[in-house]
C-alpha cells in the first residue's frame, strides 16, 4: 500500500478540480489512500475536502499553525504502507502516476526516494519572454524533460512529484519546518534540503519518467513582478542549501559577508547597464541576478538575527 499526503491552505478555487483527477486514477497494486492535512484555511477549503470523503480513501487532517512542513510532519502520523507520495494541492496527476510510481519502488528497492516528471499547466499561454528568459525549473517548479531514467541527484527531486519510503520516517527523519512555504516572505528548496539530508546519510534517489503531474501555473504568475519575487525567495534558499558555501574566514557584517555586499553593488551597476543599452533580455536577467543576490543577503542577516535550530 501506499500513502498519497499534501498540505493545503486556502485551496477551495482549485482542489476540487484536483481531486476530480484524483478520482481518475488508476489503483496501484496494494491500494492507496490519501492524507490532506489542512494548514489553517479561512476559506471554503474544508467543505471541498468533506464533499470528496465518500469518493476518495481521504483522510482529512489539520495543522492550525502556519508552515507546509508543519502541515506534512503532521500528516506523517495517519500514513499507511511502504511507500509516501508528496505533492501539492495545485498539482494534476496523470491517471498512471501512482502505478508508475509504484512500479519503480517495487523495481528498485535499494533506491529510498524517487522524483516523477512536473509538467507546466499553464492557466494562461506563457508570453515568448518568459519560455526564452525565464529558468522554469526554480521559479516555476518543472522538472527537466530531458532528465533520464535512473539514477539522480538530490536537487533534481522536486516536491510536487516525490516519494519516499515510509522506513525513512521511521528512522526518524522529518522536514525542516525553519524552510519552505508559510504565510508571508521565505526560503525556498524545502524538499530539496530533505533529499539532501537522506542523501547525506546514505538514501539514494531514483528519477521515474514515466510518473507525470501537471503543476498549475497561475496567470498572475506569470507578471515580471512575480518572478522577480520569486529570486528573492530562491536566493534566500540557495543560502540556507549551501549551493555556494561561504568561506570560514569571510569579514561580516550584521552576519552579511562583505563580499555579497559588493557582488550586490555589482549587479546593480549590471541592471544599470543593460537599460542604459535597452537590452531588455540582458535588463532581465541581471536584474533577476540582482534579486537573487538580496535574497541571499537577506537570509545571511535574518539567520544573524535568529540563528537555525540544528537538525
Amino acid at each position: 500500500m501506499l500513502t498519497v499526503l499534501m498540505a493545503t491552505r486556502n485551496g477551495e478555487r482549485l482542489l476540487p478540480q484536483v481531486l476530480e483527477a484524483y478520482g481518475r486514477l488508476r489503483e496501484p497494486p496494494g491500494g492507496w489512500k490519501l492524507v490532506i492535512v489542512d494548514n489553517g484555511s479561512d476559506d471554503r477549503t474544508l467543505q471541498c475536502l468533506d464533499a470528496f470523503t465518500t469518493r476518495l480513501p481521504l483522510t482529512r487532517l489539520s495543522e492550525p499553525a502556519p508552515g507546509k512542513n508543519l502541515a506534512l510532519n503532521t500528516g506523517l502520523a495517519a500514513i499507511a504502507g511502504d511507500l509516501v507520495v508528496f505533492t501539492d494541492d495545485d498539482v494534476f496527476p496523470r491517471p498512471d502516476w501512482l502505478v508508475e510510481l509504484r512500479r519503480a519502488a517495487d523495481a528498485h528497492e535499494d533506491h529510498a526516494v524517487f522524483g516523477g516528471a512536473v509538467l507546466p499547466r499553464w492557466e494562461a499561454p506563457p508570453p515568448d519572454w518568459i519560455l526564452a528568459w525565464v529558468r522554469l525549473g526554480p521559479v516555476f517548479t518543472l522538472s527537466d524533460p530531458s532528465l533520464p531514467e535512473g539514477p539522480m541527484r538530490p536537487y533534481y527531486v522536486y516536491g510536487p512529484n516525490m516519494a519516499v519510503r515510509a522506513r525513512v520516517f521511521a528512522a526518524g527523519f522529518r522536514f525542516d519546518p525553519t524552510i519552505g512555504p508559510r504565510v508571508g516572505d521565505y526560503a525556498m528548496g524545502s524538499e530539496t534540503e530533505f533529499v539532501q539530508r537522506l542523501h547525506d546519510a546514505g538514501y539514494r534517489a531514483w528519477h521515474c519518467r514515466s510518473a507525470v503531474v501537471e503543476h498549475f501555473i497561475r496567470r498572475h504568475q506569470l507578471s515580471r513582478s512575480w518572478i522577480l519575487g520569486r529570486a528573492v525567495r530562491y536566493g534566500r534558499g540557495q543560502l540556507r542549501l549551501g549551493t555556494r558555501d561561504v568561506p570560514n574566514g569571510a569579514r561580516r557584517w550584521f552576519g552579511v559577508p562583505r563580499y555579497f555586499l559588493r557582488e550586490l553593488l555589482g549587479d546593480g551597476m549590471a541592471v544599470v547597464r543593460a537599460r542604459l543599452r535597452r537590452d531588455p533580455q540582458l535588463a532581465f536577467q541581471a536584474e533577476w541576478q540582482l534579486r537573487y543576490d538580496w535574497g541571499r543577503v537577506l537570509e545571511a542577516w535574518m539567520s544573524h538575527r535568529a540563528p537555525t535550530p540544528g537538525q
